[in-house]
C-alpha cells in the first residue's frame, strides 16, 4: 500500500503545483508547472530541467517517452520564442536512447540552422548521470499574428 500513497501523493503535489497560477505564458504554463519543469537560457541555448517522478513513469517503471518529447519540444520552443518571436513546430523526430528511472532531466535545446522562413533546432535530454537519453530534432515556422480564417 506503501508505494500506491506515495504514487497518489506525488501526483496530488504535481497537480496542486500546476494549479497555483492560471498564466499561460512562456517559462510557465500548465503543463511545465505539472511536470515541475524550469526553463532557463544561457547564452544560444534553452534548458528544460524536471525531476523524473513515478506519476510520469510508464508501465514499464521508466519516464514516459511523450514526457521527455514535450521537454524537448519546449526546449526548442522556448529558445526560438527567445530569440526570435513565438513560433509553431511543423515536425519533430525523437531518438530514444536511454532509459530514465529517476532524478533530474536537463533537456537543452539548440539552433541547428536559421533560415528566412523556417528553423531548424535539435535538443539533448540528459539523465543525472550525464547520459545521453534521447536526442530530437525539428523544424519550426514563425507563427503569424493574426489568427486563422
Amino acid at each position: 500500500m506503501e508505494g500506491k500513497y506515495r504514487f497518489a501523493e506525488e501526483g496530488e503535489k504535481m497537480l496542486a503545483r500546476a494549479l497555483r497560477e492560471e498564466k499561460q505564458e512562456f517559462g510557465s504554463f500548465f503543463l511545465s508547472r505539472l511536470l515541475g519543469m524550469d526553463v532557463s537560457y544561457a547564452d544560444d541555448t534553452c534548458v528544460v530541467t524536471f525531476e523524473a517522478m513515478e506519476p510520469m513513469f510508464n508501465p514499464q517503471g521508466t519516464l514516459h517517452g511523450g514526457i521527455l518529447a514535450t521537454a524537448m519540444d519546449i526546449s526548442m520552443g522556448h529558445l526560438l520564442n527567445h530569440v526570435l518571436g513565438a513560433g509553431t513546430t511543423l515536425e519533430m523526430k525523437v531518438q530514444y536512447l536511454a532509459p530514465v528511472t529517476g532524478g533530474l532531466v536537463r533537456c537543452e535545446g539548440s539552433f541547428l540552422r536559421n533560415g528566412r522562413n523556417f528553423f531548424f533546432l535539435q535538443s539533448h535530454a540528459r539523465r543525472a548521470d550525464g547520459e545521453l537519453a534521447a536526442h530530437a530534432t525539428s523544424t519550426w515556422t514563425r507563427r503569424s499574428s493574426s489568427p486563422p480564417k
